[in-house]
């Protein structure tokens, strides 16, 4: 552990480490068991990934399958059926119209390749100027240097790199609109403004997650399906976050029942086993690009299509589809609702709003979070805000008891957390101990 906290960096933390981390030994099912002994009840699917718990056994098995026939194998000139079989179904399942693939290795990576695609699909067309993206404030998606030229530039985690990222155009958040109509009088505006230079619009369909976990309606989906067809401007749904099911639907795009002409899915893709995402796109891109010089899709990375990935993908995508996932976000979404609700009118909270398997408590002012982590951990409850938002995404699986245990820790939690920010003379020890 010391070296650990010497040397390794773990996300967003500096070196030596901030904190000290938790050592995991195992985990199973929605249970992270700590080396010390200790069990934890997931709060958060390892970011949204773990859709079905850990350790599955129909997992285990196709993943131990497949070592045994194939682990890797560089796509460039090879190809194998779990990639053929895991883009068969992504495709049956995906919006209307999407139907050309690409494997990424990341979400970032997705986004990547969806920004280029983008750019590559204008300038194939005969007009390279429309070389900028509209995107969303409050928007994250991803890390890397593409992904975070369309992340906020000015409230996000990677402010810090704004001068060295490209420029690009910014929309009012609708999760944050007060009046939906004028921020979409405003949306438009910036179509007609910056119609000659954008190459697509990106966006987090219903739920902008890093960046606030802002819910909108998708009054504003329908919305930008339209003034893109109307400006011609591609529509790119970063679905990373938001797909296999998060929000009640298989995808959030279904709430409005459109389809974008270019979608990134990751996370629950491999059920949190392995890294592994996709870009998917028309057919009219795909041609577009392919009829033109160069002729290429200009990506590929080292480990796309990596057939134990796409085993693995298959397995957890065709687990979902077969099991009552939406009963099951259902009764998420209605539990953290019952319990989420009560805090709704204690002093410093700011707003609290549960959709699908997603469940935030935003609070007035920051500075608490990890207060209220540590109090969780206490309890028994694995959780990791950022900032004032203290949210939950636990696996579809999670059984009735400990979904139960987990709302009701994490209310618990936040209500000590304020009173201890209110009472700082009162040490936390003697308020939940």
């Amino acid at each position: 552990m010391d070296f650990d906290r010497l040397h390794i960096w773990h996300p967003y933390n500096s070196l030596p480490s901030l904190h000290t981390q938790l050592e995991v030994e195992s985990a199973n099912h929605c249970l992270i068991k700590l080396r010390d002994g200790r069990e934890l009840i997931d709060a958060m699917s390892s970011w949204w990934s773990a859709i079905h718990g850990y350790n599955h056994p129909v997992i285990n098995a196709a993943a131990k399958s497949q070592i045994d026939q194939l682990s890797h194998i560089m796509f460039g000139g090879f190809t194998h059926q779990p990639a053929i079989e895991l883009a068969e179904l992504l495709i049956s399942i995906s919006p209307k119209g999407l139907d050309k693939i690409f494997f990424a290795d990341s979400g970032s990576i997705s986004v990547e390749v969806a920004l280029k695609v983008s750019l590559q699909y204008w300038k194939s067309r005969n007009q390279p100027e429309k070389s900028k993206f509209l995107a969303l404030k409050h928007a994250y998606h991803g890390d890397s240097f593409g992904a975070m030229s369309v992340c906020d530039p000015d409230e996000g985690m990677h402010s810090l790199f704004k001068d060295n990222i490209m420029q690009n155009v910014f929309a009012p958040s609708p999760g944050l609109a007060k009046n939906m109509s004028n921020c979409l009088i405003e949306l438009e505006a910036l179509f007609i403004k910056h119609q000659h230079q954008l190459a697509a619009f990106i966006l987090e369909p219903l739920v902008q997650g890093a960046g606030g976990m802002l819910f909108y309606p998708a009054e504003y989906l329908i919305k930008a399906r339209e003034l893109c067809n109307r400006y011609q401007v591609l529509l790119i749904a970063d679905e990373i976050a938001t797909g296999f099911g998060r929000t009640g639907k298989l995808f959030a795009c279904e709430w409005a029942n459109i389809s974008p002409d270019i979608m990134c899915v990751g996370k629950g893709l491999t059920g949190g086993y392995m890294t592994l995402a996709a870009m998917l796109c028309t057919e009219h891109i795909s041609q577009t690009i392919s009829q033109a010089q160069p002729g290429l899709l200009m990506h590929g990375p080292t480990f796309m299509g990596n057939p134990l990935a796409c085993k693995i993908a298959y397995t957890s995508t065709r687990l979902l589809l077969d099991s009552p996932w939406q009963q099951r976000v259902r009764h998420i979404e209605q539990t953290l609702k019952h319990h989420f609700t009560t805090l709704k009118n204690l002093e410093g909270i700011k707003d609290v709003r549960v959709l699908g398997a997603i469940g935030v408590i935003e609070l007035e002012q920051d500075g608490i979070g990890q207060d209220i982590q540590q109090i969780a951990l206490k309890k028994g409850v694995w959780l990791r805000p950022f900032g004032r938002i203290i949210y939950t995404m636990p696996a579809y699986s999670i059984k009735p008891d400990q979904l139960e245990t987990l709302a009701k820790v994490i209310v618990e939690a936040v209500t000590l957390g304020l009173q201890s920010s209110a009472n700082p003379d009162e040490t936390l020890v003697n308020q939940f101990v």
